[in-house]
């Protein structure tokens, strides 16, 4: 059972670190429930805001339904008691409603609503989707703004007034006019969280226009440096953030934008580079080349952001 309302999870999650976890696949790219397990221990160790469960890091497009549903339960059983988790869920408007319901079982506090698979639609459909979803659940409910499903600022009115479990809205597209519109609109009922890939590079400019918080892919492998980042954006430290951004992020950027879908390799690739290694990602994606593995190794130290050796050393397998 959610040990929080969804106006409480709301308060948590808005003004702190988020991440999402990757999930732990073996040789034979079998979910490693053991590593799991381990990875979101850490994870849980620092003073992150919230974590998802099976979301775009978790690679969840790739799990199969009962892959998807054991990943939130573990998830909730090793690091519930710590963070908020919160699970992704997407699919079809059955399946995303299916996945809610078990999410919600499994205990977990909220979901992230995923948009439709592959499917065009207008804004009266995903009205519809997220009704259809959040009335299932008494969890919150945060819908991700991104492909497909670019909600307006007055659907996203229409759900907050419809849904008091409908609590926050996260932005994958980066549409300077269409945040403003929302922001204007909907302000304090929700609260809003930034999506882009490596989310740092757009923090401190997105905080003007409300987002508070964001989800940080590289939590998962340095997580003692997106802390800190973290606080130099809410503290609107500007050099301190472009410093940082000099030195790691867009260094980092560089080796991400390599090949198309190293937005979700080069964080299992950071984790190997740490000495956390959590096996490959699933196709359709590809694991770093060794030539890209060899040059983010050689800057995780470089740049002074390699996670305490100590915690490394401890590593399992």
């Amino acid at each position: 059972m959610a040990q929080h309302t969804p106006s409480e999870l709301a308060t948590t999650l808005k003004d702190g670190l988020l991440s999402f976890p990757v999930t732990p696949f073996d040789a034979d790219l079998q979910l490693d429930e053991a590593k799991y397990r381990e990875h979101l221990a850490w994870q849980a160790s620092f003073g992150v805001a919230g974590l998802f469960a099976a979301g775009g890091t978790g690679e969840g497009f790739s799990l199969t339904q009962p892959e998807l549903e054991r990943a939130v339960t573990i998830a909730v059983e090793e690091a519930g008691s710590i963070v908020p988790v919160l699970a992704s869920v997407g699919g079809s408007t059955a399946q995303a409603v299916a996945s809610a319901r078990a999410a919600e079982a499994a205990g977990a506090e909220g979901l992230l609503l995923l948009p439709p698979y592959l499917t065009e639609c207008d804004q009266a459909g995903l009205a519809a989707h997220v009704d259809a979803v959040t009335s299932a659940v008494g969890i919150g409910v945060i819908v991700y703004n991104r492909a497909n499903a670019r909600y307006s600022a007055q659907t996203v009115a229409g759900l907050a007034e419809r849904h008091e479990n409908f609590i926050g809205f996260k932005d994958g597209v980066g549409d300077i006019e269409h945040l403003t519109k929302v922001y204007a609109t909907n302000g304090d009922r929700l609260f809003y969280l930034g999506g882009l890939p490596t989310a740092e590079t757009f923090a401190l400019p997105l905080l003007q226009l409300g987002m508070s918080t964001y989800s940080s892919a590289m939590y998962n492998f340095v997580p003692e440096f997106a802390l800190e980042f973290y606080r130099d954006v809410r503290n609107q430290d500007r050099d301190a953030v472009t410093e940082k951004l000099n030195r790691f992020v867009l260094p980092y950027i560089e080796i991400r934008d390599r090949i198309k879908g190293y937005g979700v390799s080069i964080v299992k690739g950071g984790l190997k580079a740490v000495g956390r290694d959590v096996g490959s990602v699933r196709p359709p994606l590809q694991d770093l080349s060794e030539q890209d593995l060899a040059d983010l190794a050689d800057l995780i130290p470089r740049a002074g952001v390699s996670p305490d050796v100590s915690a490394a050393a401890e590593w399992g397998g």
